[in-house]
C-alpha cells in the first residue's frame, strides 16, 4: 500500500511539473500567478516546480512585466539552450543528423553516405555521427535529453521496435534498445513522417490546431494524423500509409507487393520511371522539372497526372477527416506548380461541396534537415508531454 501511494504521489508531482513546464511554453513569458490561474495548481506547487525547473536550466527568470499597482511579477519563460536533444533520418544511402534546442531550432547538422547498408553497420554509423556532433559542439552530457530516429516503414514507437521496413527490409528490429547503450542517453524512435507531424504539433504550423493532416511526398507517400490534438498512429503504429492506398489494382507492381498503390504514380520513383518509358532522358527530379518548364508535354503530362491522382487521395482524407488544415511537406514538394496546379483543382473536384470552403492546405517549404528536425521532436515530446499521455503511447 505504502508503494502505490508513493507512486500515485510520484505521478501527480510528474503531470504538475509537465502542466508548468507546458504552459511557460505556450504562454511564457508568464507569471506564476498566470501559471496558478492556467493550471489550476496552488501557488506552493509552482513555487517549488519552478524552482526546480530553474535548478535544471529548462527555464529562465525574465525582466519583470506589467504592474497594475504592486510590486512587478517576475516573469517565466522557456529557456530554449537549457538542454539539447539530436534528430536523425535514416535512408537507403545516408543518414542526417540534426542537433537542435528545445524549441526544435537547428544549431547543428550533419550527412554522412552510408557505405554498408547491413544492420550493424548502419546502427554503428549512427551512434558514431551522434557521437561526433555532440562531441564538436561540446554538448554538456548532462543537458542532452536524447536522440529520436525517423525511418520509414512500420513503427512500434512504444517497444521502440521497427516492425518492418520497406527500404533495409528489416522485421521486429529493437533499434531505441541497440543503440540506446551505444549513445548513453534515451532513444526514441517513429515512423518519418509521423516525427515530422508531431513537430508541427509542437513546434509548427500544428501548435493549437486540434485536427491536421501532415502529407509527405518524395521518396514515397506518407501520412500523419493528428486527432483531437493527439498523434493517431493506429493498432500498433500502423495507420498513415497513405502511398499504398490501391488507385488500380492492375497498376504498377509496389515495393510493398501490391499493384497500383498511390506511391507507384505519385512519388519521385514512379515519376521517373514514368518519364523514361516515355522516352525522356532524366534521372533527377529536377531534371524533370526542367523539361516541364522548358515546354516538354510528355513532362507536363506526367505531373499533371500525379498532382491529379494526390489531390484526389487528399480529397478522401479530406471527407473522411474534415482536418483544419493540411500540410503538404517532404522533398518532393520541390517539383512545384507542375504537379501543385492539377493538385488543388483535383482537391477542390473531389471534396464534398460543403466542405470545399474549410480545406486548409498548405505547401511546406523544404530544407535538407527537415526529416532530421522532424526526428528531434521525439526527445521533445518525451520531454514535455503529460506522464498520462507517455504511458498511453506505451500501452498503445
Amino acid at each position: 500500500m505504502q508503494k502505490q501511494l508513493i507512486g500515485n504521489r510520484n505521478l501527480i508531482r510528474a503531470i504538475n511539473r509537465s502542466s508548468v513546464l507546458n504552459t511557460i511554453k505556450t504562454l511564457g513569458p508568464v507569471s506564476r500567478t498566470e501559471i496558478a490561474k492556467h493550471s489550476g495548481l496552488s501557488a506552493a506547487t509552482i513555487t517549488a516546480i519552478s524552482a526546480e525547473l530553474l535548478e535544471s536550466g529548462l527555464i529562465f527568470e525574465k525582466e519583470a512585466g506589467d504592474s497594475s499597482g504592486g510590486r512587478k511579477p517576475i516573469l517565466l519563460a522557456l529557456n530554449p539552450r537549457g538542454g539539447f536533444v539530436i534528430g536523425a533520418k535514416l535512408t537507403e544511402d545516408h543518414i542526417s543528423v540534426a542537433l537542435t534546442d528545445l524549441e526544435a531550432t537547428v544549431l547543428a547538422s550533419q550527412t554522412i553516405p552510408l557505405a554498408e547498408i547491413s544492420q550493424q553497420a548502419i546502427l554503428d554509423a549512427l551512434c558514431q555521427v551522434v557521437n561526433d556532433i555532440l562531441a564538436a559542439n561540446k554538448v554538456d552530457r548532462r543537458r542532452f535529453y536524447g536522440v529520436g530516429v525517423g525511418l520509414a516503414g512500420i513503427v512500434d514507437p512504444g517497444r521502440g521496435l521497427l516492425r518492418q521496413s520497406p527500404i533495409f527490409g528489416w522485421d521486429q528490429v529493437p533499434v531505441a534498445d541497440l543503440l540506446c547503450s551505444s549513445v548513453e542517453a534515451p532513444v526514441y524512435i517513429d515512423n518519418d513522417v509521423n516525427t515530422l507531424t508531431l513537430t508541427e504539433l509542437w513546434f509548427g504550423r500544428g501548435q493549437g490546431i486540434d485536427n491536421f493532416l501532415t502529407v509527405t511526398i518524395g521518396r514515397g507517400v506518407g501520412l500523419g494524423i493528428v486527432l483531437g490534438g493527439k498523434l493517431y498512429t493506429g493498432a500498433r503504429g500502423g495507420a498513415g500509409e497513405l502511398g499504398h492506398t490501391v488507385i488500380d489494382p492492375a497498376g504498377p507492381l509496389c515495393a510493398c507487393t501490391k499493384r497500383g498503390c498511390l506511391e507507384t504514380y505519385v512519388s519521385d520513383p514512379a515519376l521517373l520511371r514514368q518519364a523514361q518509358e516515355a522516352g525522356l532522358e532524366v534521372s533527377t527530379i529536377e531534371m524533370l522539372v526542367g523539361k516541364a518548364e522548358a515546354g516538354n508535354p510528355l513532362a507536363r503530362a506526367i505531373l499533371a497526372q500525379a498532382g491529379e491522382l494526390l489531390g484526389r487521395a487528399i480529397a478522401n482524407l479530406v471527407n473522411l477527416l474534415v482536418p483544419q488544415l493540411i500540410i503538404l511537406s517532404g522533398e518532393g514538394v520541390r517539383v512545384g506548380e507542375w504537379m501543385f496546379g492539377p493538385m488543388r483543382r483535383s482537391l477542390q473536384e473531389q471534396v464534398m461541396p460543403p466542405l470545399r470552403r474549410d480545406v486548409d492546405l498548405q505547401i511546406d517549404v523544404w530544407d535538407e534537415y527537415a526529416w532530421a528536425r522532424g526526428a528531434a521532436g521525439l526527445v521533445l515530446r518525451h520531454l514535455f508531454e503529460s506522464p498520462v499521455d507517455k504511458e498511453r503511447l506505451a500501452a498503445a
